[in-house]
């Protein structure tokens, strides 16, 4: 199919659909380690990459094959690359497009996990990371270095939903010859789509909303064939694949994509609007509000608020914590995207490992809370959170 001839719901649905002679109406799932060949002369000319096919299930298999392609047809991608989670589509991009000697420009307000990564790890082997605001455009021209060759930020950004502008900091990058790459996690492609935006690559933790409902990790890097080779490249070697019963699971979730995303937006920005007029709740972040400093940009560049709402509460960490833990309804956990409403506290869970300094140049506070908001009726979460605040 075409994918210029069709809306988004279709091509979640329909996009990269492979049928087997079976002619089953479903995607088939392929759970096979490994795939024969006719002849040698054939497994010669697949391994070295003269004739295409399915060799091994590292780097080819078809179920994972249509979630690549479906996804990429969302994003309005040349190619997708699949990988085993969030965290490891990250490194396989990095460790396909950088090298020692390098640098990196990133936002400060990054997944906690993501600064480790750059801190711990890709300092070890000569590539650097300077931070700056993810929403003042001339700290990133002014952190450019000669050797700068990757800008990395996610927007919205996680917890703070700030919201950082796509095309300005694009048009930075592309001045410097360095790329961007945009962590398209919390609003996936039918909320936003960095590519036509000036973004050269997207990341995804399909982890999150493209699953859906908590159940499989796996993540995704997306961009120009000519990017994506090496992203291949390093993932075919190294082997941070995305099994096929997960693209199986991911495929399933693709199908219902647009539809939750329209109701986790309406429900979180009900629940926002619900917060700020709750006597104990110091400060709401969540895009939708007229009151987000980034309101008309996130407009602009997204379809809707997305789905994540997060507070500040009056009291620091025991408020916050007696908010938690005052909960009968939602989940205390760190993930999001689920259809169920998960509630966190950023600063001792998903940034707990960067340090004190880190947390504050973010503005995560002891008193800020993080809530994914999901599928449930809004006044039962709010009813919920009103017992701790």
């Amino acid at each position: 199919m075409s994918d210029s001839e069709y809306q988004l719901e279709t091509l979640a649905v329909r996009a990269g659909r492979v049928q087997t002679p079976f002619m089953e109406h479903g995607e088939a799932m392929f759970l096979t380690s490994s795939f024969t060949f006719d002849n040698a002369a054939q497994a010669a000319r697949r391994f070295i990459g003269e004739e295409p096919g399915n060799i091994y299930a590292r780097f080819t298999n078809p179920t994972t094959s249509m979630f690549e392609e479906r996804l990429a047809a969302l994003e309005g991608a040349e190619q997708c690359v699949a990988t085993s989670s969030g965290m490891s589509a990250i490194l396989s991009c990095c460790m396909g497009l950088l090298k020692a000697g390098d640098h990196i420009v990133a936002s400060r307000s990054l997944f906690g996990s993501t600064i480790n990564l750059f801190n711990n790890y890709f300092k070890k082997f000569g590539v650097e990371t300077s931070y700056v605001s993810a929403t003042d455009v001339a700290e990133w021209q002014a952190a450019v270095r000669p050797n700068t060759k990757l800008f990395f930020l996610e927007t919205p950004s996680n917890p703070l939903t700030e919201i950082s502008d796509i095309a300005a900091i694009a048009a930075v990058a592309k001045k410097c010859g360095a790329l961007l790459a945009v962590d398209n996690c919390f609003c996936t492609p039918i909320l936003q789509r960095p590519l036509e935006l000036g973004a050269d690559i997207v990341i995804h933790s399909a982890t999150k909303y493209i699953d859906g409902q908590g159940r499989v990790l796996g993540g995704a890097v997306l961009g120009s064939k000519k990017l994506m080779e090496p992203v291949y490249g390093f993932l075919r070697t190294a082997g941070p694949t995305m099994s096929a019963f997960n693209a199986w699971v991911f495929l399933k979730g693709l199908e219902t994509l647009k539809l939750r995303m329209d109701a986790h937006s309406a429900n979180a920005l009900q629940l926002a609007q619900w917060l700020e007029q709750q006597p104990n709740v110091a400060r709401v972040f969540y895009p939708g509000l007229p009151s987000h400093p980034q309101h008309q940009l996130a407009m602009k560049q997204q379809k809707t608020g997305g789905g994540i709402v997060a507070f500040e509460v009056k009291g620091g960490k025991e408020a916050a914590w007696r908010v938690i833990d005052n909960t009968k309804l939602l989940s205390i956990t760190a993930n999001l995207g689920d259809t169920k409403t998960t509630i966190t506290h950023p600063a001792t869970t998903t940034h707990a490992r960067i340090s004190p300094e880190a947390r504050a140049a973010a503005g995560i506070t002891d008193g800020l809370i993080r809530i994914a908001v999901g599928l449930e009726a809004v006044v039962d979460i709010q009813n919920d959170l009103a017992r701790g605040l």
